[in-house]
Formats: structure tokens, C-alpha cells, sequence
């Protein structure tokens, strides 16, 4: 693992639906002076932008389906339907495939889920995009199954979702090229997984503080409470100078006045 050939800045992608923000803020907080670099891409295209160079490490939905390329799996997404508020579904809390058995439903190009065949009825044509298929969704055609991240994404007034249960979900991971694990994808992974500043693999621990040696109370400091007279007092109790008192000679002639 090396450092030396890593870009000025950290280039992080991430596909749609991934919201890095917060990882985002830690890297700018225990980093200031290096910049990172927010990279969008369509989530088919996110392995190749790795392995080309165009980033240094990306937030990608699972499977990447390259073997250069490793990857920490994050979360699971819940899968929902797109529907038009109106729809019959829209009354339901949750969906299931057999629901869909007699409705349309669109299969994007850029489909997140990985199967096969959605449920339902297939399409005419496959939209493009999933952006595509939810305009498509708004204007009648068919229902739109993705992960609930995308449904809020491409958000509309006309449309709503439901939870959908018995179909593929997608996870979310965080993928680099193995070859090309440097210094800064060591940090980022350890902001992603949660490690502390002072972190053993992380790059700049702070330094661990000496021990303070307690100080003792000021009645302690000068013998209060001890039941022991200080050094410091002349005037103190047996074993200091003032101990020589001339005050009980002086008492007896204070005394009764002798008889005459």
C-alpha cells in the first residue's frame, strides 16, 4: 500500500440514490487539506469508473461483477413499487408479486434489482433510464418496481409507493480496485466503518497525553486538619521552637496576693 502516486484529491463516486454526506463531513473535519471530489455515475457504469482511474473508491450497488475490484457491503434497500396515487394498490400498506400479476410493469435498461423478469406484464419496450420509467408510471402506461431510495429520488406529486414484499432487494457497498488501495482509501474505509481518529490504522492519531500529577488541597499543603503542626509555623506545637513558654512563670504571680 502506497500513497505516493495518489491524486491531490480524493475522488469518491457514487451511483443514484446514495446520499454521502455524512461521510462526506467526517473526511473534511480530520482532513481539511485534501479535498474529495464527488464523482455521480449511472450505476452499470460504476466498475468501469473504478477501474479506469475516474475515482479513487464509490458508494455501488452489489453485484460489481469484477473481480479487481473489492468491496464492503454497507446496507440492504427495501424495494417498493411506483405507483399513481389513484391506483387500486395505493390502499394497501404492502405489495406482493402476485399483486402485480395483471399490471404493466416496466424493466429499465439501468435496472438496480438484477432479475431476470420483473412480475406483472411485460412492456412494450424497456425504458432507458429509471428517470425514464417513472415518467412513464405518471402518465399510465405501467408500474415501476425499484429500490425505495430511487422511488424517493425521482419523486413526483402524482405518484406514491409501497413497500413490496418476495422480490430482490439491492446493497449497497463500497468498492475500490484492490491494486489501488492507498493511504487515503484506508482512511475513507475507516471513516466508513466507523473507526475513531485516534484510530491505530488511522494516518494522523493524536498523540497520547503524560499523566498530571495531582496537587494536594490547600489545607493539606499547610498542615490543616492533620492534627500535626507545619515546619512552618514557629509558634506551633511540641517539636517546634515555640514550644519554651514563659507563660506559666508569669501565671503564678498573677495568683492570690500572699497574706501579711
Amino acid at each position: 500500500m502506497t500513497g505516493s502516486d495518489a491524486s491531490p484529491s480524493f475522488r469518491l463516486a457514487y451511483v443514484p440514490g446514495v446520499t454521502p454526506s455524512k461521510w462526506v463531513r467526517i473526511w473534511k473535519e480530520r482532513f481539511p487539506l485534501i479535498p474529495l471530489e464527488l464523482v455521480s455515475v449511472p450505476s452499470g457504469e460504476a466498475p468501469g469508473l473504478l477501474l479506469e482511474g475516474g475515482a479513487d473508491a464509490g458508494f455501488v450497488r452489489l453485484p460489481v461483477g469484477r473481480e479487481e475490484l473489492s468491496a464492503i457491503p454497507l446496507y440492504t434497500e427495501t424495494s417498493v413499487v411506483v405507483i399513481p396515487k389513484d391506483h387500486l394498490l395505493a390502499a394497501a400498506e404492502e405489495v406482493s408479486a402476485e399483486d402485480l400479476a395483471e399490471d404493466i410493469v416496466l424493466h429499465p435498461l439501468d435496472d438496480p434489482l438484477g432479475w431476470e423478469r420483473p412480475p406483472g406484464l411485460p412492456a412494450f419496450e424497456r425504458p432507458e433510464t429509471t428517470e425514464d420509467a417513472v415518467a412513464l408510471v405518471a402518465a399510465g402506461i405501467g408500474l415501476l418496481v425499484v429500490p425505495q431510495s430511487l422511488a424517493r429520488l425521482h419523486h413526483r406529486k402524482d405518484l406514491t409507493y409501497r413497500t413490496m414484499t418476495d422480490v430482490p432487494e439491492s446493497r449497497i457497498a463500497l468498492s475500490w480496485p484492490e491494486e489501488k488501495t492507498t493511504e487515503r482509501v484506508e482512511d475513507f474505509i475507516g471513516i466508513v466503518r466507523g473507526r475513531t481518529v485516534n484510530s491505530s490504522r488511522g494516518r494522523t492519531p493524536t498523540p497520547p497525553q503524560p499523566k498530571q500529577e495531582k496537587r494536594p488541597a490547600a489545607g493539606a499543603r499547610r498542615g490543616a486538619g492533620t492534627g500535626k503542626p507545619s515546619s512552618r509555623n514557629p509558634r506551633g506545637g511540641a517539636g517546634g521552637k515555640g514550644t519554651k513558654s514563659t507563660g506559666g512563670a508569669k501565671g503564678a504571680k498573677r495568683g492570690k496576693p500572699r497574706g501579711r
